[in-house]
């Protein structure tokens, strides 16, 4: 088995006036959850070997947070998965299959509907990842990420 690790962004700051939504920062109470994602992977044994992360400063801040609870790993900031749609992520991961527990931090509804599409095949109507939320997402090794491939092995959020 492999798995695909979906972590959503903790809550950020709303923008400042001219402020671009690339550079919002997280919020004290965004802070503290993505301080908590991280305890709860790290008490779960789910560190991941690989971590592509949005450019965003909210996603960067919460991979921070998260590696102080779970230390250091191999990460890699991927442009990609800012404003990216299932399919972009499911060819990112695709990159690196040789990773036997892959984590993506980035942004809904992107990470939502991946997760729902890996799971259930479908993606349209899904709602529910939270900020901060965690999917972890369970698939046989050498197969290919597609629609329904993956069994949803666990979900949290703070």
């Amino acid at each position: 088995m492999r798995e695909l690790i979906l972590l959503r962004h903790a809550h950020a700051e709303p923008a400042a006036n001219g402020q671009a939504d690339l550079d919002r920062p997280l919020s004290a109470e965004g802070l503290a959850e993505a301080e908590a994602a991280g305890r709860w992977l790290a008490q779960n044994k789910l560190v991941p070997d690989c971590v592509l992360c949005s450019p965003s400063r909210r996603t960067r801040e919460t991979l921070e947070a998260v590696l102080g609870a779970i230390g250091y790993v191999e990460q890699r900031i991927e442009p990609s998965v800012y404003e990216a749609t299932p399919g972009t992520l499911i060819a990112l991961a695709d990159t690196h299959a040789e990773a036997e527990r892959l984590m993506l931090v980035g942004h809904n509804p992107g990470l939502e509907r991946l997760a729902a599409l890996l799971h259930s095949g479908q993606s349209g109507d899904y709602r529910g990842m939270p900020p901060a939320g965690i999917a972890v997402l369970s698939l046989p090794a050498g197969v290919a990420l597609e629609p329904g491939s993956a069994q949803l092995s666990a979900f949290w959020w703070p």
